[in-house]
């Protein structure tokens, strides 16, 4: 239902950065706007202003940060709903799928192959070898 009461019809277009938004791709209309303006959004292939119109069947690709998602439109709603909503408003390409998928694994092995975090703070004797090794660098005398 709509402000005024009435059931609303359901939408043929839907601005971008408003679809965007209520897909949960980003968290305010701003962010959405922002990344469409510098061209982290293309629809079927093309760079595109937030004011574009979407219509069901497109294909959007999204750039947020290290990973990037190509999906289909479904459906329009210009209301944001729960996540689970909201995934029903897109599907995802079988092939970004598996792009994603291999850059996180690619991740998770880099995270893995470095060295392991400090267990906590040093204790009396770490602090002193740690001292001492500064100084060394500082060019001091050792104790």
């Amino acid at each position: 239902m709509s402000r005024t009461g009435a059931a609303a019809a359901p939408a043929s277009s839907l601005r971008l950065d408003k679809w965007l938004w209520a897909a949960r791709f980003f968290k305010t209309r701003a962010l959405a706007t922002e990344a469409v303006s510098g061209g982290k959004v293309h629809v079927n292939g093309e760079r595109c202003k937030p004011a574009r119109k979407l219509h069901p069947g497109d294909r959007v690709r999204v750039h947020k940060g290290s990973w990037s998602m190509e999906v289909d439109v479904v459906a329009l709603d210009d209301r944001r709903r729960p996540a689970t909503e909201a995934e029903q408003l897109y599907t995802e390409t079988p092939e970004s799928r598996e792009s994603r998928e291999q850059e996180a694994s690619r991740r998770r092995l880099e995270r893995e192959a470095r060295a392991p975090a400090p267990s906590g703070r040093p204790d009396k004797r770490e602090r002193r070898k740690i001292r001492r090794f500064v100084r060394q660098d500082q060019g001091g005398t050792d104790e």
